[in-house]
């Protein structure tokens, strides 16, 4: 499918954790507060894939105990952004993109970051987490799919009620749980664990390290004259719609 750059509509989905933080805050937050080597073996197997996420967040929450509050808000507020991530904004608004946060982790450390960083306005989906009578961090996964084994909030639903198959979607991500919905996008930049998967299957990417990376190359993608679909995605669009 080609489309005239006039008539286009790109739809943008970003990672939060490891990609718009410069550190993995739920990752953080078990390596601080949980076992420590519990918690690095839970991770590499997640990592790996031998664990699904869902699965994982299980078991890592398993390793923690009571939480002071006002500690686990202190390790919040010390976790940087990339400071690019404020370019790309601008750039979305540029080009009227929509962009959509899209995080495995939790909204309870995503709205004090994005709240510190003036970025309030922004749209994300994210599993919550709050605080029990005792103390204890109590997660909720509103946006599991239950067909999905791998993902505790199923990014890949989110993608596709939110772009339509006249738009361009694209990915940016760094970890496990963007491995999934990076397929049903048209343009993927990768870095870590995702940029191994695409280079291992093979999947056309990006790579980058900061945001204005994603920039450069995005300039060139949305003022092209003549621009085509990704046909891998398409044909997993297409699966999930006759799933119903």
């Amino acid at each position: 499918m080609f489309e005239h750059f006039s008539q286009r509509k790109f739809k943008l989905f970003v990672d939060f954790d490891g990609t718009i933080t410069k550190v993995d805050v739920g990752e953080s937050i078990f390596l601080k507060f949980g076992d420590m080597d519990k918690v690095s073996g839970i991770i590499k197997r997640i990592d790996s894939g031998e664990l699904p996420g869902f699965l994982g967040w299980k078991e890592l929450f398993d390793t923690l105990s009571v939480i002071d509050e006002n500690e686990l808000n202190r390790l919040i507020d010390s976790i940087q952004i990339d400071q690019s991530f404020n370019n790309l904004i601008d750039f979305s608004k540029k080009y009227d993109i929509d962009l959509f946060i899209l995080s495995d982790g939790f909204d309870y450390y995503i709205n004090k970051i994005l709240n510190r960083e003036n970025m309030n306005g922004l749209k994300y989906y994210s599993n919550n987490l709050s605080f029990s009578e005792e103390g204890l961090l109590v997660p909720y996964f509103p946006f599991r799919d239950e067909e999905c084994k791998d993902c505790a909030n199923c990014k890949r639903n989110h993608i596709i009620e939110n772009s339509g198959d006249d738009e361009f979607t694209i990915y940016v991500g760094n970890g496990s749980s963007d491995v999934c919905p990076a397929q049903y996008c048209d343009f993927i930049f990768a870095k870590d664990t995702l940029l191994k998967y695409c280079e291992k299957e093979r999947v056309s990417f990006s790579p980058y390290k900061t945001f204005d990376d994603v920039i450069v190359k995005l300039e060139a993608i949305v003022t092209k004259k003549r621009l085509k679909k990704r046909h891998q995605a398409e044909l997993k669009r297409r699966t999930v719609y006759m799933q119903g």
